[in-house]
């Protein structure tokens, strides 16, 4: 069955990056993959459990069982949270099941899964009721500006925020603070760019690492393998 990305379902267009199933075909063996932080948040259905996966710091392990097929919605990065009313920093690195935020959802979810209908359609569902709101328009603001590597203090100074307020709020929305989210989101797009089988040295220099060292201190960082592990691989989920 493999990895698939889908394009985000219409309603939520502009939140959601991309729906995506993942599985492995009956009689071949269990999978087992690492995760890797890339500043999003997803709502997950593993095949049993409904899940919300929180933004990662380091390799997240994963494992995939035959005949078992996964689905989730990948948010951009700060979008999930707000729309949860929960604050991201309290389930960073963790994967916590949705009958602990929301019971009442996650039962009526879970009732339409054990019914037979298709995951993703569900998950889509569960995040059309999700009770908060869509995130400020500074969240993307914030996204946008230090994934570009902007300082903290200039980001802040933009926005008409203390550099305390933005850490306050990065921690709210993105589950780090500033520094942190910068780094995750400069080895996103490192990583995607390894994945896509561009040269190490050319990835670092596009991602905007000082050096093809400091690449690779920052994947062993945040993927505890070293960039030629990654370069030219399969993304998952």
């Amino acid at each position: 069955m493999g990895y698939r990305e889908l394009p985000p379902p219409r309603p939520l267009r502009g939140e959601i990056e991309c729906a995506w199933t993942a599985g492995v075909a009956e009689g071949a063996p269990a999978e087992s993959l690492d995760v890797l932080p890339d500043g999003c948040m997803d709502l997950v259905w593993t095949g049993r459990e409904l899940l919300v996966a929180g933004p990662d710091t380091g390799p997240h392990p994963a494992r995939r069982e035959p005949g078992v097929l996964s689905a989730g919605l990948r948010f951009a990065p700060g979008r999930l949270p707000a729309l949860l009313g929960v604050p991201a920093a309290g389930v960073r690195d963790q994967r916590v099941p949705v009958a602990e935020l929301h019971p009442a959802l996650a039962r009526r979810a879970l009732a339409r899964l054990e019914q037979g209908e298709p995951p993703l359609p569900v998950l889509l569902g569960l995040a059309l009721a999700l009770p908060g709101d869509p995130a400020e328009h500074a969240v993307r603001i914030v996204a946008a500006q230090l994934e570009q590597g902007a300082s903290a203090a200039a980001t802040a100074h933009r926005l008409g925020w203390t550099e305390r307020s933005l850490h306050r709020r990065c921690l709210a929305a993105f589950g780090y603070g500033p520094a942190v989210l910068r780094r995750v989101l400069r080895f996103r797009r490192a990583s995607l760019l390894l994945y896509d089988g561009v040269p190490i040295a050319e990835a670092a220099a596009e991602a905007g690492y000082a050096d093809q060292p400091h690449l690779s201190r920052e994947v062993r960082a945040m993927a505890g393998v070293a960039p030629s592990k990654i370069y030219g691989g399969q993304r998952g989920a």
